[in-house]
């Protein structure tokens, strides 16, 4: 049977390739930079150092203290990006996570919810244009909010801010508040004023960090760079043996070799045989980076395994030229044969060894690291493993726990009425919970589904 890997190495994967990550400056709030820090997990190629302030004031000289120690800065929301780049002169790329209408959207609903639904609310906002939220309530067909938006300077002070909400609830233009700034909330929660803090979604982290990373004159390079990767099939010549004439053995290597060229051609890759038990193939980092799951598991030992009862050993080497990556490659099936074989192991640029990784798919990979709680959790709901791993992979792939009954349907490749059904039933076991209805220009309003089982176990 095969091994399953489980991303361990003689030298660890954090402790040897921490040298060669990209370092990211994280600034903003501890609630922000700790979601930050929550999402960019998945991204194995940063190396995150983050910087908590009290005040957005301190944002442009934290921003130049660790300037000469990152490759790029992430700004938590548009207040400190602003001040950092009007006040702070820092050479590095310099990023931010932006407010976009899915935030104005989760703030206004839970406003909505904390108010009363019915009522026609007007309310205070800063930082947020007037034009994307005018936009942003005719999307939704919103009649019933009265947006009132702070007209002073984008660098406006925390004392400002709060004094224009204040100033605002106090004569009875607004029934409560909408803020990007999270120490203007708490002081106006202790003014007993109703309000909410506009703060970024994980879909709008994880599409700031990917910016961000693609921005990187590191990850520019190591994109594009070339590996090489040598297979050989364990104990092949034994395996050839009980076969009865040299047709079946010859049928059997073409077999082989078209599922090998498949995997490749899913790595957009080059192969050939060297001849008899080994394989040379290339592809680029990038690629292969995100095949592999950030380098934990590859999915071609399963396969060979599953059709041919055969397991391979694998070694991927990583250089500064073909060659340096192909003598890399060289070591690394050494160190897969050395082991056993059935295995697979990378040897770096600075011949950090990184391995083994897992011979399976990337997703049967995350399974296996699911604990048996919520498996028999979404068993007993009548939800099919098949439907956990493409709900899950899913999540994996986007951040999103928050859908549409269309989105699911075309995810789980079946009807929208089925989906509903099952829905229910989900529902009903709480696995999945109604986090939003959005009314539409004409028809019935529209419900947002949370997978709030997989919410709950990424600790959204």
């Amino acid at each position: 049977m095969l091994k399953n890997g489980t991303g361990t190495s003689t030298t660890s994967i954090e402790g040897a390739a921490v040298a060669k990550k990209i370092s990211i400056g994280i600034i903003g709030t501890a609630e922000l930079v700790g979601r930050i820090l929550k999402v960019a997990k998945a991204f194995p190629s940063f190396r995150p150092i983050p910087v908590v302030y009290e005040q957005e004031c301190d944002a442009p000289r934290l921003a130049e203290e660790i300037e000469d120690e990152v490759e790029v800065l992430l700004a938590s929301g548009p207040v400190p990006y602003q001040r950092i780049r009007g006040e702070a002169a820092v050479k590095v790329a310099l990023h931010h996570v932006p407010l976009t209408d899915t935030g104005l959207y989760r703030a206004l609903f839970r406003l909505k919810n904390t108010l009363g639904s019915e009522k026609r609310l007007r309310v205070s906002i800063d930082t947020l244009s007037r034009p994307t939220v005018d936009k942003a309530l005719q999307e939704i067909n919103e009649t019933r909010i009265e947006p009132i938006h702070y007209e002073g300077s984008m660098y406006a002070s925390r004392e400002q801010l709060i004094a224009f909400h204040r100033q605002q609830y106090e004569s009875g233009l607004c029934d409560a508040a909408l803020t990007a700034e999270e120490s203007v909330a708490r002081e106006l929660t202790e003014l007993a004023i109703p309000n909410e803090w506009l703060i970024p979604t994980d879909p709008n982290i994880t599409v700031a960090l990917e910016r961000a990373l693609l921005s990187t004159e590191t990850r520019q390079s190591r994109e594009a760079q070339v590996v090489v990767g040598l297979i050989n099939l364990d104990q092949f010549e034994k395996h050839v043996h009980v076969h009865a004439s040299e047709h079946e053995v010859q049928k059997l290597k073409l077999d082989i070799h078209r599922l090998l060229l498949d995997y490749v051609e899913s790595l957009d890759g080059y192969l050939t045989h060297l001849g008899g038990d080994e394989y040379l193939f290339f592809t680029t980092r990038g690629i292969f980076e995100r095949v592999t799951g950030g380098y934990k598991s590859i999915s071609l030992g399963r396969s060979v395994y599953d059709r041919f009862g055969l397991s391979l050993s694998i070694g991927m080497g990583f250089g500064r030229s073909a060659d340096e990556a192909g003598t890399h490659a060289r070591i690394a099936l050494r160190k897969s044969k050395d082991a056993g074989g059935d295995t697979c192991f990378i040897v770096g640029e600075d011949r950090t060894l990184i391995g083994p990784l897992a011979m399976t798919d990337p997703l049967e990979y995350a399974l296996s690291l699911t604990d048996a709680e919520l498996i028999k959790q979404a068993e007993d709901a009548g939800m099919t493993s098949g439907y956990l791993s493409r709900l899950m992979a899913q999540v994996a792939r986007t951040g999103r726990t928050d859908y549409q009954v269309h989105e699911l349907a075309a995810m789980l490749d079946i009807s929208v009425r089925s989906t509903h059904r099952l829905l229910l039933q989900w529902i009903d076991h709480g696995l999945i919970a109604i986090a939003a209805v959005e009314k539409v220009p004409k028809g019935r309003p529209r419900q947002i589904y949370r997978l709030a089982f997989l919410r709950d176990k990424a600790g959204i």
